[in-house]
């Protein structure tokens, strides 16, 4: 890692280790819209690790594996000559902003898992970026219906700076979980904390619950 990046890191275990931003509320998944201790901003904020992969579409891929039945690689061409969805959401991140009605395309999670067709005991799905970032989710909340890997956004191609040209949204969880520049999808029987998991923030990161840290 690079200075800026190490600096970046201590800096949010830091904000681990002291509770920063908690609350101590609680709300309701689809009756409260705006979970505890967020607030609204209509810009869209750029964080990352202090790396922003250009990955052009002609050398990216999407390599889905593990415990399935069929394993599938898709390059640019292949992504977008699957089914394609368009989906609106709001989005969380852990720093404490969000963001309302987001408006996305691409190919839906649901889709994926019909395609590479999981093992009866796949409990969790695991992503890698192409900046080296990991994380994960739980297989059931990966296939809710607003989970997708999107290449647009409000109606054009996602940026660099916010995971062009393709990302997870997985509305669901803090945006941490939502990773950038999305290189490899994994479904595993077991589950894997990803980088934000280890440096103590919460394996689920439900913003209802408040579950910014572990």
């Amino acid at each position: 890692m690079g200075e800026f990046r190490e600096k970046l890191v201590e800096t949010k275990k830091a904000w681990a280790r002291a509770g920063r931003l908690l609350t101590g509320k609680t709300a309701e998944h689809g009756v409260d819209r705006l979970p505890p201790g967020q607030r609204l901003v209509e810009n869209w904020p750029v964080l990352d690790l202090g790396i922003q992969p250009d990955v052009p579409k002609a050398d990216w891929q999407l390599v889905i594996d593990g415990a399935v039945e069929n394993p599938v690689t898709w390059d640019w061409d292949a992504f977008l000559a699957q089914p394609q969805v368009e989906d609106v959401s709001d989005i969380h991140c852990v720093t404490q902003w969000s963001r309302y009605d987001n408006r996305w395309n691409g190919v839906s999670t649901r889709h994926i898992a019909d395609i590479v067709k999981p093992l009866g005991g796949v409990k969790h799905v695991l992503f890698t970026s192409y900046d080296g970032y990991t994380t994960n989710v739980e297989y059931a909340h990966f296939l809710e219906e607003d989970c997708l890997v999107a290449h647009t956004h409000d109606g054009a191609p996602i940026s660099r700076e916010h995971g062009g040209p393709a990302r997870l949204v997985i509305p669901r969880y803090y945006f941490w979980k939502s990773p950038k520049w999305v290189k490899r999808i994994t479904f595993s029987l077991e589950d894997k904390p990803g980088f934000w998991e280890v440096r103590g923030y919460h394996n689920l990161g439900d913003p209802w619950l408040e579950q910014r840290y572990s």
